[in-house]
């Protein structure tokens, strides 16, 4: 084992190399090998150290259960921090160990630079720890069970926060009055994560609000209830907004899934083609690189879609053809740049939107399919427009529906109106149902929710005893 350790480390310094050579940029990584249980509780929790809910149990024994049979396998683990911790599954052979320290420099290189990670806590695993020790002593204090009924209520809404709350809350924190004026760039990417948006100059004034008087529509349910819940005690509230603070570290992750995955395979290959190059490795190698970013049926492997874009964009731009060249003045010869152009502006949706092309849908035998009457799958559509679209469609929001507060004072008795943006997409009424009596639980007085079901508006109501719509 010592002798394979003393290997993987000569290994990962030459990965390193190679890697900077390249030009990737990463934070300095942690690395231990580590056995499944391990592996498992990682992935199940998100981030080592995290509290304690059934969730996660049953995360971890699904994904254990996988690993036993046979079925699954978890190759690596990787955290956002600086310095960026990846995890090696000890079972793995030492070429697969090596392969997966060149994807991780990926994804780290992609959290240290891409624009949508550069408000992101970098302590993030020291700050779980924190919240998992005050959660278990909320539990010494209100009982477990309390507890654990109240996190089942706030994780059923966990998804509904503002991507941009971070950019919201410092717009609207009060200027320092001794702060000398002039422009101030809060960060690199701070014109990006802005994109959107109208001028100040071009926007009317809003009306004024009564200090603490929430504004509306609200689209962060999480810290509306959390801050405005008329029953919430101190310490749900408390709870709730660690939550929300682990849930913002999340939402870069979730907004370049495919992306992040693109990335670390587009350079995991390249890495591992300069190590292997001229040894017996080069087959194995050429093997696993073909099950990581092979196309999965039934479903979307993200690790292949972003793959293939990027390899795309990098022959685009380094051959373009002679339209291209006259339309956009592309020269040729800038493919490399290009690549890293894109994984520091872009994420999912605009990668999807501005770089899958009709000629890569075919390619990859892109579809959608659909369960028709209710009795089998049927492709209902091949055109490549629409298919990037579907896929644009699904990553807005996280793929969830798009909910917000309207209302938290609706018929003057403090009651909680919500409002679903629909976009075609309609909601699973069991399900929704069932959330509003979380919701209920949460805000402490009747909820409603207005949706659109067979094109024609439709508002449930909860009043903690039964349901009602009209």
């Amino acid at each position: 084992m010592d002798k394979e350790l003393a290997a993987l480390e000569q290994a990962l310094e030459r990965i390193w190399a190679i890697a900077r050579d390249f030009g990737l940029d990463p934070f300095p990584v942690h690395f231990e090998v580590v056995p499944a249980t391990v592996m498992y509780e990682i992935g199940s929790y998100a981030l080592p150290g995290r509290f304690s809910h059934w969730t996660f149990g049953k995360a971890y024994h699904r994904m254990k259960t996988m690993y036993d049979f046979g079925l699954s396998r978890i190759y690596e683990v990787v955290i956002n921090t600086n310095p960026a911790y990846g995890f090696l599954l000890e079972t793995n052979s030492p070429l697969q160990n090596k392969l997966v320290m060149a994807h991780v420099l990926g994804h780290v290189d992609f959290f240290k630079n891409n624009a949508y990670f550069a408000r992101t806590n970098r302590r993030m695993v020291d700050e779980v720890n924190l919240h998992a020790a005050r959660i278990e002593e909320y539990e010494f204090q209100y009982g477990r069970k309390t507890v654990e009924t109240f996190l089942d209520a706030v994780l059923s809404i966990e998804e509904h926060i503002d991507p941009n709350f971070l950019i919201r809350k410092e717009r609207d924190t009060p200027s320092n009055p001794n702060k000398q004026p002039g422009p101030v760039k809060e960060n690199p990417f701070e014109d990006i994560l802005r994109l959107g948006e109208k001028p100040a100059s071009a926007e009317p004034e809003p009306p004024k609000r009564k200090p603490g008087e929430p504004a509306y529509p609200e689209k962060d349910l999480v810290w509306f209830i959390a801050t405005h819940s008329p029953t919430l005690e101190a310490w749900q509230r408390d709870v709730m907004m660690m939550i929300h603070d682990e849930m913002l570290y999340f939402v870069p992750q979730m907004q370049t899934k495919i992306m992040n995955e693109g990335w670390a395979s587009y350079w995991h290959s390249r890495i591992m083609r300069e190590l292997c190059e001229g040894t017996d490795d080069f087959v194995e190698f050429a093997e696993l690189h073909a099950s990581v970013v092979s196309p999965h049926k039934g479903q979307l492997n993200p690790y292949y879609l972003g793959y293939k874009i990027f390899e795309d964009i990098e022959r685009r731009w380094d051959h373009p053809t002679d339209e291209e060249r006259e339309a956009y003045g592309r020269p040729g010869g800038q493919g490399r740049e290009k690549i890293f152009e894109v994984r520091e502006v872009d994420n999912d949706v605009s990668f999807l939107r501005n770089y899958l092309t009709e000629a890569l849908v075919e390619e990859l035998d892109l579809y959608i399919f659909e369960l028709v009457d209710e009795e089998e799958w049927t492709i209902t559509e091949k055109r490549w427009e629409r298919v990037r679209d579907q896929l644009v469609t699904n990553m807005t929001n996280f793929g969830f529906p798009y909910i917000e507060v309207t209302d938290g004072d609706y018929n003057r008795n403090r009651e909680l109106y919500l409002t679903h943006r629909f976009e075609g997409a309609e909601l699973d009424l069991k399900y929704a149902r069932k959330v509003l009596e979380y919701v209920h639980q949460l805000w402490g007085r009747t909820v409603h929710l207005e949706t659109r079901v067979d094109n024609e508006s439709l508002t449930l109501h909860y009043d903690g005893s039964k349901h009602d719509e009209d």
